[in-house]
């Protein structure tokens, strides 16, 4: 009896390490997605800003030349860091869909219109600096 219950203690761990190693491999740093050393700047009208963790997300309306709007979708880093760049999640930064942004981030690799997030200047003349190191810490 004591065999059985030390090898179903033995099953039901490595279970546990199995599914917490997935979390764990999900993250990725910065540089596996986004480009370090290339920049993208455009200014548009925010649709959505989503506070979540481990990472927030902005989502920016852009009318190109063509009259067409097309989105684009900025990665922040987590709560605590809009926090630390002087945002509020009470008011979610003081953006709401509408109002006029401009977004400096560091290109995605793929080509997408997506980012991640370095400057944030508002229409009333915040800007919100976020700088992150390779690994987005």
């Amino acid at each position: 009896m004591t065999r059985f219950r030390i090898g179903r203690a033995l099953f039901t761990a490595l279970l546990c390490a199995w599914a917490l190693a997935g979390s764990v491999s999900a993250h990725h740093s910065v540089q596996s997605q986004f480009d370090i050393h290339k920049t993208v700047s455009i200014s548009g009208t925010v649709a959505k800003i989503e506070w979540i963790n481990p990472h927030s997300y902005l989502t920016v309306n852009v009318k190109g030349a063509d009259g067409k709007v097309q989105k684009w979708a900025f990665e922040l880093g987590g709560a605590a860091a809009l926090r630390r760049a002087g945002m509020s999640r009470a008011d979610r930064g003081g953006l709401k869909p509408g109002d006029e942004v401009t977004v400096a981030a560091l290109a995605a690799k793929d080509g997408s219109n997506s980012g991640f997030l370095q400057e944030l200047k508002i229409a009333d003349g915040r800007v919100y600096k976020f700088t992150t190191d390779a690994n987005g810490q």
